[in-house]
């Protein structure tokens, strides 16, 4: 029978290798879901695909879980970083939960001259890229880096990814990704109130940058986010 939980944990999965609960972790595998001695649960590191295991030991406080055998390999995503602008709390959880479900290898939050928010919780952040994962069946978790000045980024940007510009000043232009050719990409999403005319210049002017227009209508950041990676998936990813 397959497992109908799924858990995301840090430790190397392997035939017969045990996998210790963390207090957390048992109280939701033992008082959330109900499991108990014998009950199957898929393991998933990041790393080793993922992996039917059986609870031998269950408690209050810990537990532990024996690995069966593989029942996924590791499926990465494509080469694909979002770059966005964080926006109010939830939305941006929205965007970090999407960008997971939709094939993000790496999220890079993003501050920009009108970005609303000086900071961030990093690792709140990673703790719904891993839990998008869990829910989605996903054996890969992106990694989720601290907010960075946008500025920054684009002085470092490597010569070899290409980057797909959200530009809100482009609604309703025909600009679409075309023949853009495949490797390594990111998309870049501005915040609620756009990008500063210097800072639209300094994107267009990377050798690296498609402009590219999504629709008459402007988004909002988190619909825009979901809106570039399905554009981009369907025309370079790996839906088809």
């Amino acid at each position: 029978m397959t497992a109908k939980t799924r858990l995301y944990v840090d430790q190397p999965l392997g035939p017969a290798q045990p996998v210790p609960l963390t207090r957390d972790q048992a109280h939701y595998l033992f008082g959330v879901m109900r499991l108990g001695q014998g009950d199957k649960v898929a393991l998933f590191n990041g790393q080793d695909g993922e992996w039917q295991a059986e609870v031998a030991e269950a408690g209050k406080r810990g537990g532990v879980l024996v690995c069966a055998e593989q029942s996924r390999p590791l499926q990465l995503p494509p080469d694909l970083w979002l770059i966005f602008a964080p926006i109010k709390k939830a939305r941006t959880d929205f965007i970090v939960e999407k960008a997971t479900e939709m094939g993000a290898a790496r999220i890079l939050p993003a501050q920009t001259e009108f970005t609303n928010s000086e900071r961030i919780r990093q690792d709140r952040l990673q703790a719904h890229a891993v839990e998008a994962a869990e829910q989605c069946g996903g054996t890969f978790v992106p990694e989720v880096a601290d907010l960075t000045k946008l500025d920054r980024l684009l002085a470092d940007w490597p010569e070899d990814r290409r980057l797909m510009f959200c530009d809100e000043a482009e609604v309703g232009a025909s600009k679409v990704l075309g023949d853009a050719g495949p490797g390594p990409w990111a998309i870049l999403i501005g915040p609620e109130g756009g990008f500063s005319e210097a800072e639209r210049r300094r994107i267009t002017a990377l050798p690296q940058t498609s402009v590219v227009s999504l629709g008459p209508r402007i988004l909002r950041a988190d619909t825009a986010a979901v809106a570039a990676m399905t554009v981009w998936q369907q025309a370079l990813g790996d839906w088809g």
